[in-house]
C-alpha cells in the first residue's frame, strides 16, 4: 500500500504517463459519467488520482477526502468519495479496457503466443464466502496481464473467457477442463493444454469406446507416456468429440507422498472419506492437449505446463502489492471500481517499472 501511495504522491506523472496515449481522460470521463462534483474535483486526471488513493492504498472515506486536500486536490466529504466511487465503474473499465488493447501486440514466445487463464476471488466486507470473481488472462511471452473479466460469484472458470486467435496455446487447470470451453477453443482455431481432473471430463478412445483413465495411468511410470483420445461429445450441446493427446506422468516418490497428504487433509477438512481412485490419481501429472505431436513431444507438453506456474505466482505477486481480495464496501457499483482500479494500477506500475529497468544501467 505503502508503495502505491508513493507513485500517486511522487510519481504520478509517471505513472499517469503509463496510459496509452490515445486515452482522453475528460472525454472518457464525461462519456461514462464518471464525474460527479465537477466544482471540487476539476479535472479527469485528479478523478483517477483520487480514485485510486482509495482503492488502492487501503484509505477510509474520510482518509482519502483528507489526503485529496493535503495534496492540493480539493477538499471532499465523505459522501462525494463514495459518490466517485460509485459512478466511476464503467470509466476505470474503460480505462483497462484500453491498457489490455495496448498490450495485446506484445511479442509473442518462440513464434507461438501462449496464453494463461486463472481466476482468483474477492470479497466484501465481514463475508466469509466469494463475491466477486476475477478472470484474468496471462499473455506468458511479455510476463503480463492481458485480459481481464469481473463477474459475480456465479461466473464460472471456462476457456470461453478468453479471446483467442487461431495458433495461440492457452494454458489451464483442471477448473477449465469442460467441454464447452475446450470446443470454443477448436472453434477459435487455437489449441489448449489442460490439466485433468479424472471427475469431470469423460474421455473415449478414438472409435468412441470408453477410455479407461486409471488403466492407462496404472501403465505409466516417471517418463512421460501419451494415448490418443476424444473427449465424449456433448450432444444436448451441440458440442462434437474433440481429437487430443492425453499425456501422463508418474510423480517421484515424494511428490506422490507430498500430492497424498494434500488430498487427505482436504477430504478431512470438508468431513469426507478420501475416494480410493482420487487417491490414486494423486501419484499422476496427467494433462490433455491438441498440440500436434511433431510440435511438442510428451515431455515438452508436460515441461510447458509447469509454465502456468507464472501465473500462480502473479496473482501473488498482485495480492502482496495491492488489496485485491477484500473489498471494503458492499455497493456493487463502488465494488466494480475498486477491483477495476486494484488491476488497472497492477498495469500501469508494471509498466513503469519494466521503463524504469530499461533506462537504468542494470537493465541495459
Amino acid at each position: 500500500m505503502a508503495d502505491v501511495l508513493k507513485y500517486l504522491e511522487g510519481q504520478w506523472k509517471f505513472l499517469l504517463g503509463m496510459l496509452p496515449p490515445d486515452v482522453d481522460l475528460e472525454a472518457t470521463a464525461q462519456q461514462t459519467g464518471a464525474f460527479v462534483c465537477p466544482r471540487v474535483i476539476r479535472t479527469a486526471e485528479t478523478l483517477l488520482r483520487i480514485v485510486l488513493a482509495y482503492c488502492c492504498c487501503g484509505m477510509s472515506l474520510r482518509d482519502t477526502g483528507e489526503w485529496a486536500e493535503d495534496q492540493g486536490l480539493g477538499k471532499l466529504s465523505q459522501v462525494a468519495v463514495r459518490n466517485c466511487l460509485k459512478r466511476s465503474a464503467s470509466w476505470l473499465g474503460l480505462l483497462l479496457n484500453a491498457k489490455l488493447v495496448e498490450r495485446s501486440g506484445w511479442a509473442e514466445l518462440s513464434g507461438v503466443r501462449l496464453r494463461l487463464l486463472d481466476a482468483t476471488t474477492a470479497s466484501g466486507p465481514s463475508s466469509q464466502g466469494t463475491d466477486w470473481r476475477l478472470h484474468v488472462g496471462f499473455d506468458l511471452g511479455s510476463q503480463s496481464i492481458d485480459t481481464v473479466e469481473v463477474t459475480g460469484p456465479e461466473g464460472g472458470e471456462s476457456l470461453s473467457r478468453l479471446p483467442l486467435k487461431e495458433g495461440e496455446v492457452v494454458i489451464g487447470d483442471r477448473g477449465y477442463a469442460h467441454r464447452r470451453g475446450l470446443w470454443s477453443v477448436v472453434q477459435a482455431g487455437a489449441r489448449f493444454l489442460i490439466r485433468l481432473n479424472w471427475q469431470n471430463l469423460p474421455l473415449q478412445t478414438l472409435q468412441g469406446l470408453s477410455f479407461d483413465l486409471f488403466e492407462a495411468l496404472r501403465q505409466v511410470g516417471e517418463t512421460a507416456m501419451e494415448f490418443a483420445v476424444q473427449t465424449a461429445p456433448d450432444k444436448d450441446n451441440g458440442i462434437p468429440a474433440i481429437p487430443a493427446r492425453l499425456v501422463a506422468l508418474r510423480k517421484s516418490p515424494e511428490a506422490i507422498e507430498k500430492s497424498r497428504r494434500k488430498v487427505i487433509q482436504a477430504a478431512k477438512k470438508k468431513g469426507r472419506q478420501v475416494n480410493p481412485l482420487t487417491l490414486e490419481a494423486s501419484a499422476y501429472i496427467f494433462v490433455l492437449t491438441t498440440i500436434p505431436a511433431h510440435v511438442l513431444s510428451a515431455a515438452q507438453i508436460l515441461d510447458l505446463y509447469r509454465f502456468r506456474w507464472q501465473i500462480e505466482m502473479a496473482f501473488k505477486r498482485f495480492k502482496a502489492m495491492l488489496p485485491l481480495g477484500q473489498v471494503p464496501t458492499k455497493n456493487q457499483d463502488a465494488a466494480r471500481t475498486y477491483l477495476l482500479a486494484n488491476l488497472l494500477a497492477v498495469l500501469l506500475i508494471e509498466d513503469l517499472t519494466r521503463k524504469a529497468l530499461a533506462l537504468s544501467p542494470s537493465g541495459a
